[in-house]
């Protein structure tokens, strides 16, 4: 069998949607698993939607997702150019075509855009579709060269058989096959010159000996006419593998509107790349073993495209950022750190030690965009009610935390170590002498200097960030706020 060979080959046209990620995730993967090839190829022939800029994005793309390519515009292998347009200057894409007018399965078509607009439609798959009555199809051989020598404008057409069926072979959904009726002459050469999309990805495909192509099920409706070209040709067809749609958590197509459409999208929301590309993986695939926290190196060993499904993939935002939060827990502190400290600076306007609140949040966010409901309350405690004071499970109330506050706040005046285990020592002295349960003192003193039921550190942990000035004037004013509203 031949080196397994596959390609990553989107058109730039704007930022890297997550189906389009996903197909390059499992292309690469298919590849390194069978430990063949993954190409870059850049289909850039739509020239109307060609987005500045928009190259770049899918380079950065797939190395910051670790996709590393063999070959492509960067990094020639012997089948470049890599780019459409460029390959285009080399004449194959009209070489081709014109080889497929000669077998009489395409033809020149001269038709005006007024005579077009006049044929039938039908509705594909929600999709308007002209249907093309092959009127030119029956041109004499000597029109043809007089209107070409002329300089008369054309497309060139593939020739499809109103008659009988063409059937092709998915690996995920068997044999397909379709009645020719339902095809059109799709267009293979345009008026500019440029090959459609369909067509260059045929002879590209197979000039570069592309063994397995991956894409999106809704090319199922394209795979015939692709299917009729590499017969034409007399070519073997690749290994095609259609993935399932993929959904937000309502069962409707991913939007730009929903945030998580594109994969720099998830960036900025402060997903870690790691989770993204595991999380892509899962979106359709599923390995052997009850699991879902994969490497990359993990998902090479165990990706089998044969446990595709074909059922829609549903993108569930809260798996998401579980599983994102799985990843910042794992994650090197230093590297957390680095990640971490804008959000930090940004929600903590004191000169506090950061590093030490991005110890007590690691564990407990899972995006970055989290940190600030985490630590709002070191800028300054918040507005809150002493109800809060009350906790069953501690037996506390605003009356005992009062009483608490009290007689602790001449120790911590007269304490000088405030790092965090002298306090504790400290707290823990008083509830000994008390004869009370730990809860029954941490809690009002946590809830004195934070204002906030819950927060990413204890009592001690809080004060120790703080430092003793801000940390006895916060516990001052909690006494004050207690006495005025009791």
């Amino acid at each position: 069998m031949s080196k397994v060979r596959t390609r990553y080959a989107p058109s730039p046209t704007g930022k890297m949607h997550v189906g389009n990620l996903r197909s390059a995730l499992y292309e690469f993967l298919i590849a390194k698993h069978a430990g063949g090839d993954f190409m870059l190829r850049i289909e850039d022939t739509d020239q109307e939607r060609f987005v500045e800029g928009a190259t770049e994005i899918i380079y950065r793309t797939m190395d910051k997702a670790g996709l590393a390519h063999d070959e492509g515009p960067d990094k020639d292998g012997g089948f470049g150019p890599y780019v459409q347009s460029e390959r285009m200057k080399t004449g194959i894409y009209m070489e081709h075509a014109k080889e497929l007018v000669e077998k009489g399965e395409a033809y020149y078509c001269f038709c005006e855009k007024e005579r077009l607009e006049t044929l039938k439609t039908e509705i594909v798959e929600g999709k308007e579709i002209m249907m093309y009555d092959k009127r030119c199809l029956s041109l004499p051989k000597e029109e043809v060269e007089a209107n070409l020598a002329a300089g008369k404008p054309f497309v060139i057409r593939q020739n499809i058989p109103k008659e009988g069926t063409t059937t092709f072979h998915d690996e995920l959904y068997g044999d397909i096959t379709v009645e020719n009726a339902e095809l059109d002459d799709m267009i293979l050469i345009k008026s500019d010159g440029y090959p459609t999309y369909n067509f260059a990805n045929v002879v590209d495909d197979h000039t570069m000996n592309i063994t397995h192509v991956v894409r999106g099920n809704e090319y199922l409706s394209s795979a015939p006419k692709y299917q009729r070209l590499y017969d034409a040709f007399g070519w073997e067809s690749p290994v095609y593998i259609h993935l399932p749609l993929i959904t937000d958590e309502n069962h409707k197509k991913l939007s730009k509107r929903s945030g998580h459409a594109s994969f720099e999208d998830l960036l900025e929301q402060g997903f870690v790349t790691e989770a993204i590309v595991n999380f892509i993986a899962l979106l359709g695939w599923s390995p052997e073993e009850n699991r879902e926290i994969f490497s990359l190196e993990e998902l090479i060993q165990e990706f089998d495209y044969h446990r595709i499904s074909k059922s829609p993939a549903v993108f569930d935002m809260v798996k998401l950022k579980w599983m994102n939060g799985e990843y910042l827990k794992a994650m090197e502190f230093g590297k957390f750190y680095a990640m971490a400290e804008p959000y930090l600076k940004a929600a903590v306007s004191k000169d506090y030690d950061l590093e030490k609140i991005a110890a007590m949040v690691k564990t407990r966010i899972e995006v970055f965009p989290d940190i600030a409901e985490h630590v709002d309350f070191f800028g300054q405690v918040p507005e809150y009610s002493i109800s809060m004071y009350a906790h069953k499970k501690m037996k506390t109330t605003p009356e005992s935390s009062l009483e608490v506050l009290r007689e602790l706040l001449p120790r911590l005046e007269a304490q000088e170590d405030y790092s965090n285990d002298a306090l504790y020592g400290l707290l823990l002295n008083y509830v000994k002498e008390k004869g009370c349960k730990n809860g029954y003192v941490m809690w009002p003193v946590r809830t004195a200097v934070s204002g906030k039921q819950m927060t990413p550190g204890g009592a001690t942990e809080l004060m120790e960030v703080l430092g003793k000035e801000e940390s006895l004037a916060r516990l001052r004013a909690a006494v004050a706020k207690l006495e005025q509203e009791l």
